[in-house]
């Protein structure tokens, strides 16, 4: 990824202590090789300064149902790589694993070269025949998660939109969003990550291919609604500020 491609709204020094965070959306078209969009993702993480980066759904392989093994067997290079390079920083994607002789497609959050949380993506996307290859995770993973005293939650591509899983996520500060939403739902997908942050009061981090059947959008989205997105750009970063939740929250009470 070209850094002369981002789109740097504030940059300001780092810090998950003081409540703001540099966030990386990234909207990229699939290379053709598994091993060159490993690396382009390597090359973005050690080159950037963010502290949250949020990758497409199946970023590294896309759904290449073809080469199934392949794809399966490349989870652990793939992870092994990123293990390595993901020190002070949070990085968020899935990817296809093979567990039981079953596939999964496991969102996977990495921090400070851990796994600090797994979720199998839950609702299969049927037009896609997603139900034909993968096994459905497990619906009780979807919860939010703590990293440095803030809350992260994940919804993967179509489970946003199920209005019981907003219902399991709230109390996030964070949605983490990584999809590869068609472009013929696009209005889909702005609509309901917009909603999902005003709802739930968070904020919300979509990533999403740009290929050319996709429907890009990737976005950061503040608990007000207001949004920050360019489908022309491969990476979106910008600093947030977690006291903006703590303002929303206390104008408008949900209880």
């Amino acid at each position: 990824m070209k850094r002369k491609e981002i789109y740097n709204f504030k940059l300001q020094e780092r810090s998950f202590q003081n409540g703001n965070l540099l966030v990386a959306t990234l909207q990229p078209k699939t290379l053709p090789s598994y091993k060159e969009n490993l690396e382009s993702l390597v090359s973005y993480i050690e080159n950037s300064s963010s502290e949250i980066i949020v990758a497409p759904e199946l970023c590294l392989t896309s759904f290449d149902y073809e080469h199934f093994e392949e794809v399966a067997k490349f989870y652990s290079l793939a992870l092994k790589r990123l293990l390595e390079v993901v020190e002070r920083k949070i990085l968020v994607l899935t990817m296809t694993k093979k567990s039981d002789n079953n596939f999964f497609n496991e969102a996977v959050v990495i921090y400070n070269h851990q796994v600090i949380h797994r979720q199998a993506k839950y609702k299969l996307f049927k037009l896609g025949n997603e139900e034909k290859y993968f096994k459905a995770g497990d619906k009780n993973s979807i919860v939010p998660f703590e990293i440095e005293g803030v809350k992260y939650a994940i919804l993967i591509c179509f489970e946003l939109r199920f209005k019981e899983l907003w219902k399991q996520i709230e109390g996030a500060d964070i949605v983490l969003i990584p999809a590869r939403w068609g472009l013929s739902r696009k209005e889909h997908l702005e609509i309901l990550s917009r909603a999902l942050a005003i709802m739930n009061q968070s904020f919300v981090i979509v990533s999403n291919s740009a290929d050319e059947d996709m429907a890009s959008s990737s976005a950061i989205i503040y608990p007000w609604g207001e949004f920050f997105a360019n489908d022309n750009l491969e990476i979106i970063e910008k600093k947030i500020e977690l006291k903006e939740l703590k303002r929303v929250r206390r104008l408008i009470r949900m209880d």
